[in-house]
């Protein structure tokens, strides 16, 4: 070894043991300061005033918030607006309730409808000591349907005091005409509900196994006993069936109370089939109809799962099916009552446990170790998922730069400081700064305590002088064309595009990411980006949101703490795009897509960006699990201003062509009942009627 190199890694080892003793160090001082407060804390809680004064001071914080969301909602005229908003919307929420049901010319319509494929459908439910009104309404519910090519399997392991009712009611409904099959359709008389009584109850999967023996259909139907259908989501299934080829299909649904559908408690408009959400939450829940064949080889329930075994089912079915089809209704109504799931999850903690298993048992079938999966605050079978990161790879951090001293000082500072993954490099891409502010912070850079981790490299001095290749603009600002000059002058396995007006918060932000970036299904990784007040800049792309109808940020400017809708802020998932402002991707991938394109100078290059790794088959994903403040457009001012909003419009509709099949598709992770005017998830209540007949 040359004594220049020993010497290089005798100063890196130095640097290194600097840094991590800083870092115990402020680790150390701030749980000194924890303890500290914790037993003031302590002290005060245990104060026999401050006990008395709980009510008055629960009620002081509550005129508090009021106020608060008062200030937020900005003007009187935005209050009665956003009032007027809300008025309206909860009106619409009638709207997917009995109100949806099909009218009478509709359901002659639907009934007398004739598609190529008239697959029998065999819906299971497993009863135990199921009240009778429960009872009744399920088996109505199927009654009703205007596809009439189904079958009901009932299997029921009631105990003495119930199965008498039980089977009772099931007798009656067998005598039923809408039950009875004609005798053309099978060449004797039958009848559409099959029942059975189990010597003794095996719990919900040994039960709904047993409904499973009963099943003639070459689609299964998974029921619960107390739950409603929509009369039409057979038809629809069917539907999707014939057009989509579906094996695999699921609808939106709802939670309501008591024995009233219109009483919604939570609504559930889900995204298309995504992955990463479902290891992280059993979004697609009910209703679940798949083709038989998919059983071929596994079980239906396995007991060991029970409390989670419809979650460990999807997991195992969806990664066999080959046409997974979402309809984005809500076909489906789970009712909640004391002791359901959909009520609290307390009343079955075992699921939990079940859960956790079920997604373990998924992801060592698809290769994956050394995982760990945990609660998160959303609820308990919400799940963060942290994967291995295999190794240290090196990460090249590109940040295009143009003045800013002071912000890109912050933003360096925070990542030196903060991030505990030691293997990376910075990539300053000076780009046309004049100031000698500037000038002065890169000197400090090239000589001072951060030269061996930090390069700057000079955009402006390489296109004057010839050596950017394939940038022919008329030399006004291009950020992609900065971007990839940046990224061709690193060396690192995996590439992270980053603002100068970020900082990092979360320390092990960089390994949040590289666990996502690494996996071979997955090229973008994005974070969860804060205002400097602590509301949200970003939490994932969705395509058409916004005025431009091209892509907008999901939860922009909801408050930091928001558990988000469904719970989507507390987890992983799978979205169409995320920001550049932090974004990684492996250097292979970012080469394979030919990096940012320079059609796209300022804005719309990251979504574009993450379509065409989208388009090569990648997930782009989002985790809330890296964060950073993002002071945003500090660096090159408002879209939506002169000349900039003229670029804007020029942009979007260079994009909006581009993708122009892709948007006409509408972003598979974003419900079509949600309003692509807001970025809060809420409902598309102008749109409600077209959505009815689509």
């Amino acid at each position: 070894m040359s004594d220049n190199k020993e010497m290089d890694y005798k100063a890196a080892y130095e640097r290194e043991k600097l840094k991590t003793a800083d870092l115990a160090g402020r680790i150390a001082e701030l749980e000194d300061k924890n303890q500290d407060l914790e037993f003031k804390l302590n002290r005060i809680k245990n104060n026999p005033i401050w006990k008395a004064s709980t009510p008055a001071r629960n009620t002081m914080h509550w005129v508090i918030r009021q106020r608060d969301r008062l200030r937020n909602q900005g003007s009187l005229k935005g209050v009665v607006a956003k009032i007027k908003y809300k008025q309206i919307e909860k009106k619409a929420m009638t709207h997917y309730g009995t109100e949806s049901f099909p009218s009478e010319e509709t359901r002659k319509e639907q009934e007398s409808a004739v598609f190529e494929k008239m697959p029998l459908i065999s819906i299971l439910v497993p009863l135990y000591n199921t009240p009778e009104k429960f009872l009744r309404d399920m088996i109505e519910s199927v009654l009703n349907q205007t596809y009439s090519n189904w079958q009901l399997c009932l299997a029921d392991g009631s105990d003495a005091e119930h199965i008498g009712q039980v089977s009772a009611i099931v007798k009656e409904y067998q005598a039923n005409p809408k039950a009875r099959l004609k005798a053309t359709e099978t060449g004797d008389m039958g009848c559409r509900i099959k029942y059975q009584k189990l010597e003794r109850n095996e719990g919900i999967s040994g039960n709904t196994n047993h409904c499973l023996e009963l099943a003639e259909g070459e689609y299964i139907g998974l029921f619960d006993h107390d739950d409603i259908l929509h009369p039409e989501v057979l038809y629809w299934y069917v539907k999707a069936i014939n057009e989509e080829n579906a094996d695999y299909i699921y609808c939106d649904e709802t939670t309501f109370k008591g024995d009233d559908i219109n009483r919604m408690i939570t609504m559930h408009f889900k995204p298309d089939y995504a992955i990463d959400n479902l290891r992280a939450n059993n979004y697609i829940c009910h209703f679940s109809v798949f083709k038989r064949s998919l059983l071929e080889g596994t079980e239906l329930f396995r007991t060991k799962f029970d409390g989670s075994q419809d979650h460990d089912m999807i997991l195992r079915l969806t990664d066999k099916a080959q046409h997974i089809v979402h309809v984005p209704k809500l076909l489906y109504y789970w009712r909640s009552h004391a002791g359901s799931v959909a009520s609290d999850i307390n009343a079955k903690p075992y699921a939990i446990d079940a859960a956790k298993g079920a997604v373990a048992d998924h992801l060592r079938r698809h290769g994956y170790d050394h995982f760990k999966i945990t609660s998160t605050r959303a609820f308990e079978t919400i799940f963060k998922i942290t994967y291995e990161v295999k190794g240290t790879p090196k990460i090249s951090i590109v940040i295009p730069n143009c003045e800013h001293a002071q912000d890109l000082r912050r933003c360096i500072d925070s990542i030196y400081e903060k991030s505990v993954y030691d293997n990376y490099e910075i990539i300053v891409v000076e780009n046309n700064s004049k100031g000698s502010e500037i000038r002065g912070y890169y000197e400090e850079l090239k000589n001072g305590a951060l030269k061996d981790i930090v390069k700057v490299v000079d955009y402006t001095a390489a296109k004057a002088a010839g050596e950017v290749p394939g940038n022919t603009d008329d030399g006004s600002f291009n950020y992609s064309a900065v971007v990839n000059y940046g990224v061709a002058r690193s060396t690192g396995e995996y590439i992270i595009l980053l603002n100068n007006d970020t900082q990092v918060i979360t320390v092990n932000w960089m390994e949040e990411l590289l666990m996502y970036a690494q996996r071979s299904d997955v090229g973008a990784v994005g974070a969860k980006l804060y205002f400097p007040d602590r509301k949200i800049q970003h939490a994932g792309v969705v395509l058409k949101l916004g005025a431009h109808r091209t892509a907008g940020h999901s939860h922009y400017g909801q408050a930091g703490m928001n558990l988000g809708y469904m719970g989507r802020l507390c987890y992983a998932q799978d979205v169409s795009a995320v920001t550049g402002a932090c974004l990684m991707v492996s250097r292979a991938k970012y080469d394979e897509v030919g990096g940012f394109d320079e059609g796209f100078r300022v804005s719309l290059n990251d979504v574009d960006f993450c379509l065409k790794l989208r388009e090569k088959g990648y997930l782009n994903v989002f985790t809330p699990f890296a964060e950073l403040y993002h002071y945003e457009s500090l660096s090159r001012g408002l879209d939506l201003e002169g000349k900039n909003a003229e670029r804007y419009e020029k942009e979007s509709e260079h994009f909006r062509t581009k993708w122009k099949e892709v948007l006409d598709k509408g972003d598979p992770y974003y419900n079509p009942n949600f309003s692509l005017d807001r970025s809060d998830f809420s409902l598309n209540v102008e749109g409600y009627s077209s959505l009815r007949t689509q």
